[in-house]
């Protein structure tokens, strides 16, 4: 990477995180002066001031090229797309389990401060996505994939795997330490407890999409594919074409059931990954 100055790796991830966290404060701000504009124009302030600004912020500070370092000068491949569209249809019915089991989790007694800490944030983050999904006519959902599909994927990837996983590959931890840790911290932000495990392995995801590939559009469209197809399906179940919990209930078992369909899901997701890996090992050896 052509770097501009040389910081501790702990130093840069602190600049990233503060840049963040200013930028959040500063979109909180203009959201609350603009309320009658409506959530999604309020998500968008979000998107861009908490998360593509501070982004390409730090990265400005610490590289000469910052867009090169992120990787958001190179196009995805036809191929990488493919794999991005197989994979979320294959992993669908594990990823349904691993949300089911997650949101099962109870903490042990003495926890139940913390427990019910960790419900409340996850109720009012409940709260705000069913407002977001009270989609009901067209227009409504081709505003809601913008935002919440397209500028939520493309801003959340800038940061977290842009500028957070490639300026700490700029380091010695390995690649693997880079991308659970990113996806650790990625998952948590978000602040919903009762889907961090599942988020966790998304942003894993995402992470090795990003080393394997070497554009972050690809990981921008596996995101953006994965929330649009939310924001789709909840249009469809609130017209009535498609029946509630169409795709939500694929992959968790009935009562007392062994979870076949899941841990085939499962199985064949991590083989297509690892095809995934060897593909773009040896087809796609450029450097950033």
């Amino acid at each position: 990477m052509d770097r501009k100055i040389r910081l501790k790796l702990s130093t840069r991830l602190l600049i990233v995180l503060c840049l963040m966290f200013v930028g959040l404060i500063v979109a909180t701000v203009l959201m609350s002066m603009m309320e009658r504009l409506g959530l999604l124009a309020m998500l968008t302030v979000q998107d861009i001031m908490a998360f593509i600004v501070p982004a390409i912020a730090a990265m400005a500070i610490f590289y000469h090229r910052p867009l090169h370092v992120m990787a958001l000068d190179r196009s995805p491949s036809w191929t990488s797309i493919g794999v991005v569209i197989a994979f979320y249809l294959v992993s669908l019915p594990a990823m349904n389990w691993l949300v089911d089991l997650n949101e099962s989790i109870s903490l042990p007694t003495w926890m139940s401060g913390i427990e019910q800490w960790m419900r409340s944030t996850e109720d009012a983050a409940a709260a705000t996505t069913d407002e977001l999904l009270n989609i009901s006519t067209l227009p409504k959902l081709l505003s809601s994939i913008l935002v919440v599909g397209l500028m939520a994927g493309l801003s959340e990837e800038m940061l977290f795997r842009g500028a957070m996983l490639r300026t700490m590959q700029d380091s010695r931890l390995g690649t693997h330490a880079v991308v659970w840790l990113v996806a650790i911290i990625f998952s948590a932000i978000h602040l919903q407890f009762y889907g961090f495990i599942p988020r966790m392995l998304l942003g894993v995801w995402l992470g090795y999409l990003l080393v394997w590939t070497r554009s972050l559009w690809v990981p921008i469209i596996a995101h953006t594919l994965n929330n649009s197809t939310v924001v789709l399906f909840s249009y469809l179940t609130n017209v009535g074409l498609v029946a509630e919990g169409t795709g939500d209930n694929l992959g968790i078992p009935s009562p007392g059931a062994f979870p076949w369909l899941a841990l085939v899901s499962l199985a064949v997701s991590i083989g297509l990954a690892l095809w995934a890996h060897r593909y773009f090992t040896h087809h796609d050896s450029a450097s950033i």
